[in-house]
């Protein structure tokens, strides 16, 4: 698998990354930790984790994941969303929910809204050294390490940013080997702005991108770039947009050399593009699924994609237009 330095640090990692977003949700530890082996197994040593996720637990079971791999794996966390208040109660209900659950398959997504309900938060976060020390402690604790690869301010926008101390406090961690280097992870909506004002937080930028947004243009000081959404933000409906429209479907598929009408050959073309059109980044893809971990390890790493995915880039950027119409 291809590697790339980790955003100016010494470490070298894999250009594909596994996010942990999943972990701890609809699946137990039992299961996270072999989604997690599945991953470090194909070939992947890039894992995306923040505190948030798994409703507040996905990096303790990241941490001990990491306890058998030490010195293997590359690890991006985050500070800027806390974790769900109710995680404790989430829990316990999860426990419950399980075996309700497999029993009535119906009852998951009414479950799952519940639990999104639950922890929703609506309070912005204070960017500041003093709430950015807190968070870093509790997720070296979480992550059973005294280092951190890469640690981003987490949904951050430029109005966020009006404390020189957090850039101090960031810079001071980066100087004593606790964090190997900081950025900052939001919408690629917001990029612009945080890159204009704050470029000096803007090491590293982390946001999604898929082949219905415009290239990548180079930015001054070029920063290290981490994506995510390889597969759309909704993929169900680009993948019907397009079967619906058969001439279309049918011309790309012709001058793809794939069948696009197939979702999971158009899903490994679309995680190929995200490597092909931004070089020297990491792609991050999740799925609670080891088959799929694997199958788009293996699709990332056919070389016989490349000229495809790039061709259905310039496809998609050519007439994505007509394509959107219908999403």
């Amino acid at each position: 698998m291809q590697t790339n330095p980790l955003a100016g640090t010494n470490r070298q990692t894999t250009r594909l990354g596994f996010g942990c977003g999943n972990l701890m949700g609809a699946t137990n530890r039992r299961e996270s930790l072999k989604l997690l082996d599945s991953a470090f197994e194909a070939g992947i040593r890039h894992f995306d984790v923040a505190p948030m996720y798994g409703y507040g637990e996905a990096e303790t079971c990241l941490g001990e994941f990491l306890e058998h791999h030490r010195g293997q794996i590359t690890v991006t966390t985050k500070f800027g969303i806390a974790p769900p208040r109710k995680s404790t109660l989430i829990k316990l209900g999860r426990s419950v929910a399980g075996p309700i659950v497999r029993q009535f398959p119906g009852l998951k997504q009414s479950l799952a809204h519940a639990a999104s309900t639950a922890i929703r938060n609506p309070e912005r976060p204070a960017f500041t050294a003093v709430e950015a020390k807190a968070s870093l402690d509790r997720s070296l604790a979480a992550l059973r390490t005294g280092h951190i690869d890469l640690w981003l301010l987490h949904e951050v926008t430029a109005a966020d940013l009006h404390n020189d101390s957090l850039l101090s406090f960031l810079e001071t961690e980066v100087g004593k080997g606790v964090i190997g280097a900081f950025g900052v992870g939001s919408s690629a909506d917001k990029i612009p702005a945080l890159f204009g004002s704050h470029p000096a937080y803007c090491r590293t930028l982390q946001y999604e991108w898929s082949v219905l947004d415009a290239q990548i243009s180079d930015m001054p000081s070029a920063p290290f770039h981490i994506h995510h959404g390889a597969f759309t933000s909704n993929f169900r409906t680009f993948h019907a947009a397009l079967i619906s429209n058969r001439p279309l479907c049918k011309r790309w598929s012709v001058s793809t050399n794939t069948d696009l009408s197939n979702a999971e050959s158009l899903r490994h073309l679309l995680l190929k593009a995200a490597l092909v059109m931004n070089p020297n980044s990491i792609i991050l893809f999740s799925s609670k699924k080891i088959a799929h971990i694997q199958a788009n390890v293996l699709a990332v790493a056919n070389d016989t994609l490349e000229l495809p995915a790039r061709q259905l880039y310039n496809l998609v950027q050519a007439e994505r237009d007509q394509l959107l119409m219908t999403i």
